[in-house]
């Protein structure tokens, strides 16, 4: 929930790509997190929600084609899933396609992202490479991208430039010479579409800067080369303390004293969790370890290890210590769903996530009734459940942290940066909370071969995916947490809300109410009219707003005759709706301060 992040993100990428001689960059990936436990989660800058989504990927783009390199959207279209992601057929309506899954790739779009990248799956039964409608009608004629297709590695299956596909990846097994003359001899592709593609491609590189580049930017031999310089791990510390997540404070147990004594428990050291595994991942210089970065920040504390492996033996570490803090976590990769959203699955590797790997939960719980000021620390690849949450004094997650996630944990935990990030997704209360049969995820086989691999994942919750479903169905939280939550070390006030009919606008007072100088990131929801058939919540504006203690600012939102829009199906259009909107704005989906309503007549 941080657009000057995903900038920054953005531009450091861009820098590190260029100087590894790349003029492209595979991302941003901007896929909606409909499957909890995707294995390529961690990878989208969306989350759960298309809104989100837009308004992310848009600075992320502007950054990396801000150092000359083409930024690629994928993966064009919902390649929400792993199991059998080369062969499953995504079966969507277009409404929802239009409405929930395409919204994030028009921001990378809208914010002129030069290429985007198709996926494996197949979309109602074609392949999403070779896809007449959704990449020659939808992405580039209905939505008016400029820029190139090029398909995922190995994702293509025919000779697809007039279906919309503009380069093959990694060869030119099916658009080469040979098959391009065979083709146009036969009237199956006309010279316009080979122009068509070859133009989308150097529009982009002339748009970009790619062509003025000095002589040797772009040299393959430098793709080995570290270009991680103290700026960039400098902003990587900045950007992984931004995003660390203040899931609960009980007390007011963080932030810590320097003096505080410390029981360090868990994937802390060797068995740090930094990122996720497959094309996603990557791999740094250095790590500096959460043990490290803790020692490092606090240098006069008393600071104890153990690595959890021996439950009592962590138990007694923490009785003996003020404070005791658990980190945990799993992994997720490309090419597998997560078996669970529990912690003790998804690191099985000894070596990667530490001997207690399998039995985190139980750790957890030997500790915090050990010690009743227990922190717990999550660097987790997506959503995960935490049936403890109760009972210990402060939980925070990370998600993928990187190379600086000890730096930037101790910043955190040691109130050095104030907490300020939103949950992008709901963490469950259980396992498949949302109710998906089968039939939705993994898919159902083949009705010819009833014992294959899954075939067909039929999205017929339509709209209701993550906090839309929580919200339809009221499913109260008691172990999870909800869409865009987030706490912070001082706390806040909302008041006096006003809404504008005549120039849509939301505006309300927002006040620092703490003794910290904190940041809030207050959020703008709506509720369409009933016969709309809109979820009951539509997340329609945020901003991260960063305030001294008693200060008070106005926050205004505006809303834009799309953001009250729906996609006719039958016009193949937006259409904008008339009527009596409901408006609030809060700390979460779950914490509306202030609610009123809106006209649009």
């Amino acid at each position: 929930f941080d657009a000057g992040a995903a900038l920054e993100w953005g531009t450091g990428m861009g820098k590190e790509f260029y100087a590894k001689g790349s003029n492209i960059q595979l991302g941003p990936g901007v896929c909606l997190a409909r499957v909890p436990r995707n294995g390529r989660n961690f990878e989208y800058i969306s989350g759960e929600d298309p809104y989100l989504g837009y308004q992310m990927v848009g600075p992320a783009v502007r950054g990396i084609q801000s150092q000359k390199v083409i930024a690629n959207a994928k993966h064009y279209a919902l390649n929400n899933q792993e199991t059998n992601r080369g062969a499953v057929s995504e079966n969507v309506d277009e409404r929802t396609r239009f409405e929930m899954y395409y919204p994030p790739f028009r921001g990378a779009a809208d914010n002129g992202v030069g290429s985007m990248m198709c996926s494996y799956n197949k979309v109602n039964g074609v392949w999403s490479c070779e896809n007449p409608t959704t990449l020659a009608l939808e992405l580039k004629k209905w939505s008016g991208f400029d820029g190139f297709v090029m398909s995922d590695w190995g994702a293509t299956h025919s000779a697809s430039l007039a279906q919309g596909l503009d380069i093959e990846m990694p060869g030119a097994g099916y658009l080469n010479n040979k098959t391009l003359q065979m083709m146009l001899q036969r009237g199956d592709l006309s010279e316009a579409d080979i122009n068509d593609a070859a133009l989308r491609i150097l529009r982009q590189m002339y748009k970009v800067g790619v062509m003025d580049a000095p002589k040797g930017a772009w040299d393959v031999s430098k793709i080995t080369a570290n270009v991680t310089s103290a700026a960039a791990a400098d902003s990587a510390r900045r950007l992984a303390a931004a995003s660390t997540v203040l899931l609960k404070n009980d007390g007011g147990v963080l932030p810590l004293k320097p003096t505080t004594k410390l029981a360090v428990i868990g994937l802390a050291d060797d068995a740090a969790i930094t990122h996720g595994g497959g094309s996603g991942s990557v791999v740094p210089s250095y790590i500096v370890k959460p043990l490290e970065g803790l020692k490092a920040a606090a240098p006069s504390a008393s600071i104890s290890y153990v690595s959890g492996a021996d439950p009592a033996a962590a138990a007694t570490a923490a009785a003996a210590a003020d404070v005791a803090i658990v980190f945990a976590g799993t992994l997720s990769h490309e090419g597998g769903d997560r078996a669970s959203l529990s912690l003790d699955d998804g690191c099985s590797d000894a070596v990667q996530c530490g001997k207690n790997s399998s039995s985190q939960n139980a750790l957890i719980e030997a500790v915090a009734k050990a010690n009743a000021k227990t922190v717990v620390v999550l660097s987790v690849p997506g959503a995960v459940l935490t049936p403890w949450s109760g009972d210990v004094a402060a939980l925070l997650t990370n998600f993928m942290p990187g190379q600086q996630a000890g730096h930037a944990i101790a910043d955190v935990l040691y109130g050095k940066v104030n907490p300020s990030a939103r949950l992008p997704i709901t963490f469950p209360n259980k396992e498949n909370e949302t109710e998906f049969s089968p039939s939705q995820w993994p898919g159902l086989p083949d009705p010819a071969k009833p014992s294959g691999p899954p075939a067909n994942a039929n999205y017929t919750e339509g709209l209701l995916v993550g906090y839309r479903y929580y919200e339809a169905h009221q499913i109260p939280f008691t172990t999870g947490f909800p869409f865009g939550h987030g706490l912070s070390y001082t706390s806040f006030s909302y008041a006096r809300l006003r809404v504008d009919e005549a120039t849509r606008t939301v505006a309300f007072d927002l006040t620092n109410a703490g003794g910290v100088a904190g940041a809030e990131v207050p959020q703008l929801y709506i509720t369409f009219p009933d016969a709309a058939g809109e979820p009951p919540l539509n997340l329609k504006g945020f901003r991260k707003v960063t305030l001294d203690p008693s200060e008070t600012v106005t926050v205004t939102f505006s809303l834009s005759g799309l953001d009250l829009s729906v996609w006719d199906a039958t016009a193949h259009k937006w259409s904008e709706v008339k009527g009596t909107f409901k408006v609030a704005v809060g700390a979460s989906s779950r914490d509306l301060k202030l609610k009123g309503t809106m006209d649009n007549l």
